[in-house]
């Protein structure tokens, strides 16, 4: 058995949760052109992983460009709110202020994606998200 992919509208409820308590920080993320999936069966070391529709492709097909955010379920699907909050908080600090279809790499002219920084934007998320909660 091959891997197996479908919509994912558990991810999509939780993307737009943390975009919208992120605010101005994510504001640069269309989320009406994130499509969420789910993986099964996949060989990958990840938990989850964003693809981007290249520009060739764009143009071609003469469309925006679109992100795919995928969780593979058997790494995932176990692991607790927090961390997966965390990974999804990753996968979005992939897409690039201008939302051109490409990746920011995990190191970025002095910008890192890493675990030290996800935890920064997932602290802003906590405390935005309990002054939601306090109103």
């Amino acid at each position: 058995m091959g891997m197996e992919s479908e919509r994912a509208p558990d991810i999509r409820e939780r993307i737009d949760e943390i975009l919208s308590v992120l605010g101005p920080d994510m504001d640069h993320v269309i989320n009406a052109r994130i499509i969420c999936m789910r993986s099964r069966g996949a060989q990958a070391r990840a938990y989850a992983r964003i693809w981007a529709l290249p520009s060739i492709w764009q143009k071609a097909l003469e469309i925006n460009p679109f992100y795919v955010i995928e969780v593979l379920s058997e790494k995932f699907d176990r692991l607790g709110d927090e961390d997966k909050t965390k990974i999804l908080i990753h996968e979005l600090m992939h897409i690039p202020k201008k939302f051109s279809g490409g990746l920011v790499p995990h190191n970025n002219r002095g910008t890192k994606i890493n675990h030290a920084n996800v935890g920064k934007v997932y602290e802003a998320y906590k405390e935005k998200k309990a002054a939601c909660a306090s109103i």
